[in-house]
Order: C-alpha cells, then structure tokens, then sequence
C-alpha cells in the first residue's frame, strides 16, 4: 500500500511541542506564568533554551524589564492548570492563585518558578530576536532543577516520573509520552553493521 503525502500549507507543526509555564515578575513583583509551546534547547554551550511570545503579552514586557525568566515543565496530570496558564492573562488575574500554585524565587535569576512542577530551568536573558508574530527570548540556563521522586537511582531525570505535557499544534491536543523506542547515540549503531 503506497503512502501518499497531503499538503496541510505552511503552518505551525512540529511533533512534539513541549508545554513551557514561562515565569516572571512584572513591574511591581507580582508574580506570573503563561504557557508556550514555542520553545526548546537552541544551544550546547552555554546551554540555552529559547521561548518565543507575542509582544502582546503580559509575559513580553516583564521579561524584557528583568532580562530573567524561568520555564517550569509540567505533568500530564497538570494539563488543565497548564492551559488555564495560557488562556489568561496575568494583567487580569493572578494565575498563581487561582491555581493554588506556588511562586518561588528562583535562586540564580530574578524570576518565579512553579514549585509544583516536577522540572524548572532558570534563564538569564541572552539576546531577543523579531520573528513575525512572535519574539523569540533566548535563555542561558543557569540552573536546572529537578524534583527528588523524579530522579533515577543514578540521579538522573526519570522521563517516566516526569511525565512531561506536550502539545499537538494543528489539532490543538496536550500529549503524555509513548513508550522508550530506544537509547539515543546507540540505537542506530547496527544499521549497517557499525
């Protein structure tokens, strides 16, 4: 049976999108977070993450004043604080307490991470780039913290344990993780014999 391909145009989709609960203060400290699924790793050394948002955005403005953020990774079983994060505006309300969440100071930036997720990384702002619709914050990360019962027995991430959200854009659908398909820069060894 032969596969055929089916234009969708040019749109936004790439599989998967990670859900990033991006953190800041605004101008008079409170304490936000919004949702972004436009980001990820963009560099080795210095490790740097980046996030894109909208000028529009409450996010926009604190980010660029504090030149700090944090991305705090959630699990499948916070989708709904997750979109709720991203459907409101932290001008309007205060999501940390409407999600009886809490805000903590990050410890190396001038950003509030989620305490209650299981992954946080907290970025000093490298540089901004204009893309389109969206400005894209690229992020140094100066520390990554993961929660104590999300660790493995060497004291690594356990994905499983984290059980990281994604999201789906197109269908707009959040996502669990499947099954480990393999260990990366191994897998592919016996292809052809290398």
């Amino acid at each position: 049976m032969e596969n055929t391909m089916k234009s969708l145009g040019a749109t936004t989709f790439l599989l998967p999108a990670p859900v990033l609960l991006v953190g800041t203060y605004g101008r008079q400290g409170k304490a936000n977070i919004m949702t972004a699924a436009w980001g990820g790793i963009c560099a080795s050394k210095p490790p740097a993450v980046a996030v894109s948002i909208q000028k529009t955005r409450w996010t926009y403005a604190s980010l660029l004043e504090r030149k700090a953020f944090t991305v705090s990774i959630p699990s499948t079983a916070q989708a709904a604080q997750a979109d709720f994060a991203g459907i409101r505006s932290g001008a309007d309300i205060d999501k940390f307490a409407s999600l009886q969440w809490s805000p903590v100071k990050g410890d190396f930036v001038d950003a509030p991470y989620v305490g209650e997720c299981p992954v946080v990384l907290e970025l000093a702002l490298l540089q901004s780039v204009e893309i389109g619709s969206h400005v894209q914050f690229i992020g140094e990360v100066k520390d990554v913290k993961v929660r104590a019962d999300c660790l493995d027995a060497e004291g690594r991430p356990d994905v499983a344990a984290i059980d990281p959200l994604l999201f789906a854009p197109v269908v707009r659908q959040y996502w669990g993780l499947g099954k480990l398909a393999g260990k990366a820069f191994s897998l592919g060894r016996d292809i052809a014999g290398k």
